[in-house]
């Protein structure tokens, strides 16, 4: 064997050995796809006994809402890790109105303090929204502006803004992704990742590289195209886990190379026990390299 065969082979054997192992990361699911007929208690204590050890959860503006549920989630021994932002798209940062403008940050604010009160150490939000009325440029300036103002707060409850990229016409390649997070200059802004949210316009394992260590939480889903017997033309939809055009390996790949360690939560459809089991399995499939 020559010295090139020889590292070539080793080459390969370190890939797969590594492709195969598990990654490091946390499971979480979505609390809305939780059963909404459960008490707060026994739907955390769902998520825990279905294989999740993390759940994501929406803003909560009412005190004793949010004691109940941070009660709810101590005694499942499951962990809040993240809140996911109410406010965005009803009232955008990037609106030209200063009173929707404020009314967004006021949500985020509520969002952040949420996120202290339950020791998760993110707020997921959609940064802007580019419309008829809101120019690519003005959607950039704005959100950025609004978002250099609840940084202070961010740092001071020890909570990251995660910006996520979502079907907003807004931040449309990992490029732009990655230099809208750099130009904040501030580790308590970074990338929530969303897997499925980018099959329309790229690859999930592209912009996993490409963002790298920005990416602090992910997004699971599973996207595809179907034919609609109708109209014959292709109708774009989110489908459970392993079901749709991902490549999951690659997934895989890119996040075992990124060294990636987070939470990734699944944010699907709800159902109940046997379809949570299911979802948690597919997720471990994923995880394994599957």
């Amino acid at each position: 064997m020559t010295r090139r065969s020889f590292l070539a082979a080793a080459v390969s054997c370190t890939s797969a050995a590594f492709a195969q192992r598990r990654l490091p990361i946390r499971k979480s699911v979505l609390y809305s796809m939780l059963p909404a007929d459960l008490s707060h208690r026994d739907r955390f204590q769902l998520a825990r006994e279905v294989g999740f050890e993390a759940v994501e959860v929406g803003t909560v503006a009412v005190a004793n809402d949010a004691n109940e549920i941070k009660k709810a989630a101590e005694d499942a021994k499951v962990r809040i890790h993240s809140i996911m932002n109410q406010l965005h798209w009803r009232y955008p940062l990037s609106s030209a109105n200063p009173e929707v403008a404020a009314k967004s940050i006021e949500g985020m604010e509520t969002s952040l303090r949420n996120a202290n009160f339950f020791g998760a150490d993110t707020v997921l939000l959609v940064p802007a929204v580019v419309d008829a009325k809101t120019s690519y440029q003005d959607a950039w300036t704005r959100s950025s502006e609004r978002i250099r103002k609840l940084i202070p707060l961010a740092e001071e409850l020890k909570v990251v803004i995660a910006v996520e990229e979502v079907w907003n016409k807004f931040l449309l390649s990992p490029l732009e992704f990655a230099r809208y997070v750099d130009e904040f200059r501030s580790p308590w802004v970074r990338a929530y990742f969303d897997v499925g949210n980018v099959v329309l316009w790229g690859y999930p394992q592209d912009w996993i590289r490409t963002l790298g260590r920005r990416i602090v939480k992910l997004h699971f889903k599973d996207f595809r195209f179907q034919q609609d017997p109708a109209t014959r033309k292709r109708v774009a939809e989110f489908v459970n886990l392993r079901e749709g055009e991902i490549d999951w390996k690659q997934i895989h790949a890119a996040l075992a190379e990124i060294g990636f360690s987070g939470h990734a939560t699944v944010e699907l459809a709800g159902g109940d026990r046997d379809y949570l089991a299911d979802v948690s399995r597919r997720f471990d499939r994923i995880l394994e390299g599957d």
